[in-house]
């Protein structure tokens, strides 16, 4: 399968849900693992969030992504019509805080996409699948969450608000292919008793009652309705047999059931991944659907890293190196005797693969075990700190300016003797982007194909004094 984006730009332009404000959504191809892409083109320098679930900030009334002074919110109808319609590369340009809310549902959003055009990209399009069950419980908030191997795509929403009016309802879809259909018009819905205490605290300041159910869960009295008629600008209100207001017809007797799975598509968007398994929500929301995002976006990452991990480099002395000793000093600020990188053979954004030649002239083994030498462990962990000091310090410009220092060292086996002779390969991974300047890394050393010695290791990029 490929990855897919849009043919062209499409936009589309309304009031957000709290603050009112009119805002132009502006949907514009992107290249091939760009993923979700929003800036923020009223902000100076227009900066951008990428949509996943490690720059969720707020939960409380919509899902919020935010990074430095840039934030979006309502993010997951849109995200909810961009994932079902299989689009996987698409950058949002916004010029304001929240998405539109328009009906409070996807369809226009799904109109868009359709108006746009959705076309294949020349990249290869990867679904991981979940070999594990996962569960989100929060016990205090009556939610839970479990995801179970499958080798599809498929939700099941239990709602139950312990309300005589909406009592329990059930929603399912078995294939994204149905959401446009079965899921996307379904708005979002809110309860009366809810209504006033979000107005005085000035949210929901585009709400017309055209965008949101509104489900009676209190006695109210006609004088009550009217005063709610003047704030939205309504004529009159009222009382339906269903226990709704009649500002919206039900589209189904479950539309509520069905947008939030809808909402739960989108904010399990924000895993940054396709992926296949059974989800089970019952009571989700936003907070539980991006903690379950979070727990996914998680395993699939580990797992990427474990697979990874288990692909033993290898090592031929013809090749030629991407450095060469002389290079190596470049980066690195050791010298002889105390210098354990000879050679690197490959240097990318995540990983490093390093040589060193173990000869019998070593300095350490005239002292360690003489009659039978062996490198030292603690000189294998500094051949691959060394290594994955390279890595770190490519990230940044200016290398030479800059000096690493290992924090923490956890989790260090060593699986077989490293002697003279042997040429050690020392493969460095990072484990997680690097924030802040600290580094997390994965280091293996093998010779040939045996796994020599392995650590996990932190490591903090530090600006050299002049």
């Amino acid at each position: 399968m490929k990855q897919k984006t849009i043919s062209k730009e499409v936009s589309l332009k309304g009031p957000g849900l709290h603050f009112g404000q009119i805002t132009n959504l502006d949907i514009k191809p992107a290249a091939p693992n760009t993923g979700y892409t929003f800036i923020r083109t009223d902000l100076e320098g227009n900066p951008s969030v990428l949509a996943i679930a490690d720059n969720v900030t707020d939960t409380s009334r919509g899902t919020t992504i935010s990074k430095g002074d840039a934030s979006i919110s309502t993010i997951e109808h849109l995200l909810a019509a961009t994932y079902a319609l299989g689009v996987d590369n698409v950058i949002f340009e916004i010029n304001g805080p929240e998405v539109p809310i328009l009906d409070g549902s996807s369809k226009y959003f799904i109109e868009a996409y359709h108006k746009a055009g959705i076309i294949e990209q020349d990249a290869t399009l990867t679904i991981y699948e979940i070999n594990e069950n996962l569960s989100f419980i929060d016990e205090e908030r009556d939610i839970e969450i479990n995801i179970y191997p499958d080798k599809n795509y498929n939700l099941k929403v239990l709602v139950d608000y312990k309300s005589e009016i909406l009592s329990n309802q059930f929603a399912f879809l078995n294939n994204l292919k149905d959401f446009t259909k079965n899921v996307a018009s379904c708005r979002t819905f809110v309860f009366l008793s809810e209504l006033e205490p979000l107005l005085h605290l000035n949210l929901i300041k585009g709400g017309d009652l055209d965008n949101a159910i509104v489900i009676v869960d209190k006695e109210s009295s006609q004088e009550e309705f009217d005063r709610l008629a003047k704030l939205f600008n309504k004529p009159s209100v009222a009382v339906q047999s269903s226990g709704v207001l009649n500002n919206l017809k039900l589209q189904f007797t479950n539309e509520p059931a069905r947008h939030k799975l809808l909402d739960l598509i989108g904010d399990l968007a924000l895993t940054g991944y396709r992926f296949n398994a059974s989800i089970m929500a019952r009571r989700p929301g936003h907070y539980g659907n991006t903690e379950m995002a979070k727990l996914i976006r998680k395993y699939i990452e580990f797992k990427k890293t474990e697979k990874k991990s288990k692909q033993i480099p290898t090592y031929s002395p013809d090749a030629k190196p991407l450095m060469d000793v002389n290079k190596v000093k470049e980066f690195l600020p050791h010298r002889y005797p105390f210098l354990f990188v000879d050679k690197i053979m490959s240097l990318s954004d995540t990983d490093v693969i390093g040589i060193k030649n173990v000869t019998n002239d070593e300095f350490y083994f005239e002292g360690h075990f003489p009659e039978e030498p062996v490198m030292p462990g603690v000189l294998q962990v500094e051949a691959m700190a060394q290594t994955g000091g390279i890595l770190v310090l490519n990230t940044v410009p200016d290398p030479e300016n800059y000096l690493t220092y290992f924090m923490k060292i956890d989790n260090v086996k060593f699986r077989r003797q490293v002697v003279p002779g042997d040429v050690l390969i020392m493969k460095l991974q990072l484990l997680e982007p690097i924030r802040r300047g600290i580094a997390h890394m994965k280091g293996e050393a093998f010779v040939g194909t045996e796994l020599a010695s392995e650590a996990e290791m932190y490591a903090q990029i530090v600006k050299q004094k002049n």
